[in-house]
């Protein structure tokens, strides 16, 4: 129970970290200086979030450091099997820059509350909230025991080449094969939480008016509202039959207004691209004629406040970059289909996605996309909202990551499951041992196959006829 009493004096810090006025009013600072985040939009995809998690945590922690009976079968009688949870070690985490308080303390709190020490990698593409986390976090955790370090690529690099007893990173699939190779030279595990291009098919604009404003509104909401698109879970391109594409384009047009203004001069309660590295590679997206050509809301961009306004695309060539690579930014292409069941065999000719969203109320149009994509997570008829559950497990599959955190999959991210049998010295059986005969080898068949009524037989001298 030693993890569960560290973790309480961490936990205890951590809110205490959160809830400070003064701490609150700094994230949000850092943030809106980082990345241009308005307080509302940190608290939901920071701070609240945090709290959140450490609060389930606590809740749920004492009866996941606690043995867990496993089944034994009766040839073992008698004995008792259990599985122990037992701390990693020393754990190294990366976290990435779009939501650098999350991405960096939601797997953190995990790898407290599974008893290992910690050195925090924070990006440092997000200065501001980089400073705060070196400055702030040993203030109210054992720096001896979690580590902040600052710093950009070279430090990653130098930190790789140590041995750790995990690896767990946040960034793209790019750097996360180097954190692999560097891995693989310790034997580390390693958890690699990527991206990809994360579909959303769209079938009830069909059915109701008032379902399809909310289906526009939470496609609005899931691709800009998080970062101005700059997530691995943001929507990155919607699938929808070509009769139905005008009417989706109109309502999400009205929606954009709604949320965040008529135009670039006037955008408001949304962020702003991290650096002009990242936002010339948005606008080199636009730069391709063809794609320019499929503009049919948005494109302008504001170069000094690296601000590009919601932008939405119809039918860019397929074989283009904004189609075959993640965009992590506010363009939002939309690909028409002569039937919307064409979406499956559309998603499954690119690599597995984070996160498919499907808008839909055809049950069995929902079975064909469980059973035939593969992809880190499947959301029914919303945006985002999947990431706040911490019941689920949340993380990819192939090129967009594998492992898993949220909850007690951060815990068991972190733990090491050991194993452990319980026997007595009595009764011995003996066909287990040398000199083999006939008869050991049909006790070790019937044993292998839980035929304990063969085996009463074997031990009293019959044979089955």
């Amino acid at each position: 129970m030693e993890e569960l009493k560290a973790f309480h004096g961490g936990r205890a810090n951590l809110r205490l970290c959160f809830n400070s006025n003064q701490n609150e009013d700094s994230i949000f600072k850092a943030l809106d200086q980082d990345l241009g985040k308005s307080p509302v939009e940190s608290y939901r995809d920071e701070v609240g979030v945090l709290k959140k998690s450490v609060t389930y945590t606590l809740s749920c922690l004492e009866k996941w450091v606690a043995p867990k009976k496993a089944e034994v079968p009766l040839l073992f009688f008698p004995a008792k099997a259990e599985v122990m949870p037992q701390p990693l070690g020393v754990v190294l985490i990366f976290s990435s820059w779009n939501f650098p308080f999350t991405l960096a303390l939601d797997p953190l709190i995990g790898a407290i509350s599974a008893g290992n020490t910690v050195l925090l990698k924070p990006s440092d593409l997000a200065p501001a909230c980089m400073s705060f986390l070196v400055e702030t976090i040993p203030k109210y955790l054992d720096n001896k025991a979690i580590k902040v370090v600052a710093g950009g690529a070279d430090i990653g690099e130098r930190l790789l080449q140590l041995k750790w007893d995990k690896i767990f990173f946040t960034g793209s699939p790019r750097v996360g094969r180097l954190v692999m190779a560097a891995a693989a030279k310790h034997l580390t595990p390693v958890t690699l939480e990527l991206g990809g291009k994360c579909p959303a098919i769209v079938d009830t604009l069909s059915t109701t008016p008032s379902k399809a404003k909310v289906t526009a509104k939470r496609i609005v909401g899931g691709k800009w509202g998080p970062c101005n698109g700059q997530a691995c879970i943001a929507i990155d391109y919607l699938l929808v039959e070509e009769k139905l594409a005008s009417a989706l384009i109109e309502l999400l047009k009205k929606t954009i207004k709604r949320f965040y203004g008529e135009n670039i001069k006037s955008l408001k309660s949304i962020s702003r691209i991290v650096n002009e590295h990242q936002f010339q590679r948005l606008v080199n997206l636009l730069k391709d004629p063809n794609v320019a050509d499929s503009i049919v809301y948005g494109g302008s961009v504001d170069e000094e406040k690296l601000v590009i306004e919601p932008t939405i695309l119809l039918d860019p060539p397929l074989d283009s970059e904004i189609m075959s690579e993640e965009i992590f930014g506010p363009l939002l292409p939309i690909i028409t289909l002569k039937n919307i069941e064409e979406s499956i065999n559309f998603i499954n000719s690119k690599s597995n996605p984070l996160v498919i969203y499907a808008f839909t109320e055809d049950e069995t149009f929902k079975k064909r996309i469980l059973s035939e994509t593969s992809s880190g997570t499947v959301t029914f008829n919303d945006s985002m909202v999947q990431f706040l559950c911490d019941s689920l497990p949340f993380g990819g599959v192939g090129q967009s990551g594998f492992g898993r955190y949220h909850g007690k999959y951060s815990f068991d991210t972190f733990s090491h499951e050991k194993s452990i049998l319980h026997r007595g010295f009595y009764p011995e059986i003996e066909p287990r041992y040398p000199p083999w005969t006939d008869f050991k080898l049909l006790f070790i068949k019937l044993a292998y196959e839980f035929d304990y009524f063969g085996l009463i037989l074997l031990l009293l001298g019959f044979k089955r006829s």
